[in-house]
């Protein structure tokens, strides 16, 4: 048994020396086309998509899927940091799922800005203290995030790509024992979230919502013995708190769906997604004439959000999502169309469709 167990070792410590030297040669690679772009910009959303979805596709076990675009997102991260360590702000403090998004998306080979406020994402962004942002624009059960919705509308920045994250709280202490809890502090929207959980199983406690749930996990850190926050698994070890319960969304396919902010472009990659503001006059059949050239060229709509426009009483302003890239021919006909029938429309940018 030993012998069998160190030729497969042997094979190992092969393989591994083969690995090496392979992510050396594509860090090679990559080092010399980043001295061939002329633009200064490190990072290629369209080009990254591509090659995690060609590698999924090609994926015959047994790792998984995810673990597939994990390792080699991994592998791009730290191919780009030889060309530059690219900063992501994000909606702190560490141990948010914004942070969780931030990580998947860029690699930990990123430095990671976490930012106090979803505003203070956009100005990070926006003055240049960092390259990229990441703010939560929706939750699959609570909707939409009003103020990333409300920013998008008055920042000049581009939307270049999407993360999916799919969300788990926990129930974090310092102690062990759920009885003695008798306050539940957490984000709004993960009090929600958890809300027909917190009724059967802690009915007396009082519930108080905080910045974030990192702030509710850090805030029980140096509470009491009586307090216990809703956060991520992260945040227990960040914070060094004790698992009450898992897995306490109402909810198991609970999801966010976050945004990446930057300042320039995104080239098609083949699986693509627009999105758009557009606002109307408030007469009737406003609304159908803005969605028809969307049916008359073909184009799918994935997302139709009202929100007030702030402009006006009872105005309001429609957010879309669609497929397809601004350069695809059915898409640009379509908005040529939409733009003479819109009173505003603004395009945030086109990005690939995110990769699970």
């Amino acid at each position: 048994m030993s012998d069998l167990l160190k030729q497969y070792r042997d094979k190992i410590d092969s393989i591994d020396n083969q690995l090496l030297d392979l992510v050396n040669q594509r860090a090679s690679f990559a080092r010399q086309i980043g001295s061939l772009k002329d633009d200064g910009v490190i990072y290629r959303p369209e080009r990254e998509a591509q090659i995690l979805r060609r590698l999924v596709e090609m994926n015959q076990g047994p790792l998984s899927s995810d673990s597939v675009t994990a390792i080699f997102r991994s592998v791009m991260s730290n191919c780009r940091a030889l060309e530059k360590e690219l900063s992501v702000a994000f909606l702190g403090p560490k141990g948010t799922y914004s942070e969780e998004a931030s990580i998947k998306q860029f690699g930990e080979a990123a430095k990671m800005v976490d930012c106090f406020s979803i505003d203070e994402v956009f100005r990070s962004v926006e003055v240049g203290n960092s390259d990229y942002g990441i703010v939560p624009v929706e939750n699959s059960t609570e909707g939409a995030v009003g103020r990333t919705l409300d920013l998008l509308m008055q920042t000049k920045l581009r939307v270049c790509g999407e993360v999916n994250i799919p969300v788990h709280h926990f129930l974090l202490s310092k102690h062990d024992n759920l009885d003695d809890v008798k306050t539940v502090i957490a984000h709004t929207q993960s009090l929600a979230q958890c809300h027909e959980w917190l009724n059967k199983n802690l009915p007396q406690a009082s519930r108080e919502s905080s910045i974030s749930n990192a702030e509710a996990a850090s805030i029980v850190n140096q509470g009491n013995n009586h307090m216990a926050a809703i956060a991520s698994n992260r945040a227990a070890e960040l914070f060094g708190l004790k698992v009450l319960a898992e897995n306490i969304e109402d909810d198991p396919r609970n999801t966010t769906r976050f945004l990446v902010l930057s300042k320039h472009d995104v080239a098609p990659s083949g699986h693509d997604k627009t999105s758009l503001m557009v606002a109307t006059k408030n007469v009737p059949g406003a609304v159908v004439s803005l969605l028809e050239p969307f049916a008359e060229y073909g184009v799918s709509m994935t997302k139709f959000e009202s929100r007030p426009s702030k402009l006006g009483l009872w105005e309001y302003v429609f957010f879309i999502d669609v497929e397809g890239h601004l350069k695809d021919n059915k898409l640009s006909n379509a908005l040529a169309v939409l733009e003479n029938r819109a009173s505003i429309l603004k395009v945030f940018g086109s990005y690939p469709t995110a990769v699970n």
